[in-house]
């Protein structure tokens, strides 16, 4: 069975990615790839806001438990998703392949 996360109301999906987030700078700091990681972020992260707002606009999908706080056209927590997903991926993929004089 699956927990009810819904009971964090509209602050459920703020919830969700800070508790990812945290995991990502967990591994990130673990495996000395968090200067690295925030480069990369930097970088895709013009791409991810057009795309998400673009997919916001037409309707692709719609954020029911959010804050209503909206930043640039989009709710604040997608912009903290489109950290938290590559942050996560660099995260596991440094943790998983990263090189001892990484570390």
């Amino acid at each position: 069975m699956v927990p009810d996360i819904g009971v964090f109301g509209r602050y459920t999906y703020l919830a969700t990615e800070l508790f990812w987030g945290a995991v990502a700078v967990g591994l990130l700091r673990r495996t000395g790839a968090l200067g690295r990681a925030a480069v990369t972020i930097v970088a895709l992260y013009p791409v991810a806001y057009l795309w998400d707002r673009y997919t916001l606009a037409v309707g692709v999908f719609s954020i029911e438990l959010r804050t209503g706080v909206d930043v640039a056209g989009i709710p604040l927590e997608e912009h903290l998703f489109m950290a938290v997903v590559p942050g996560l991926v660099i995260g596991v993929h440094e943790t998983l392949f990263g090189t001892d004089s990484s570390r």
